[in-house]
């Protein structure tokens, strides 16, 4: 996976590219974790990432909770592999998703 980061003033884009799995989720929150001092705005931009399994779930959903505490998060240009493991957990209706 690939993670290209983006800031402009208190908006933060975060592109992700590949696959988003164990192998490489705690990376993810790692960056989360040293990025989102300041952010009000987070936007992630899904249009390169193929593939998203739990741990990578977990990751989003740990930038939500934090988000909904300082501001807003959402998810833009999801496939349609990605958007049906979204769905099928439940957390199309947890996050703000558009394409």
């Amino acid at each position: 996976m690939e993670i290209t980061k983006n800031l402009d003033g208190t908006t933060l884009n975060m592109t992700l590219s590949g696959r988003l799995d164990a192998s490489n989720a705690q990376t993810l929150t790692d960056e989360l974790n040293k990025s989102l001092d300041g952010v009000n705005d987070l936007i992630f931009d899904f249009t390169n990432l193929k593939y998203i399994a739990s741990a990578g779930l977990r990751a989003l959903l740990m930038a939500q909770k934090r988000m909904n505490k300082q501001g807003s998060m959402k998810i833009c240009h999801v496939n349609d592999t990605v958007m049906e493991v979204l769905e099928m957990t439940g957390f199309a209706d947890l996050m703000k998703i558009e394409n």
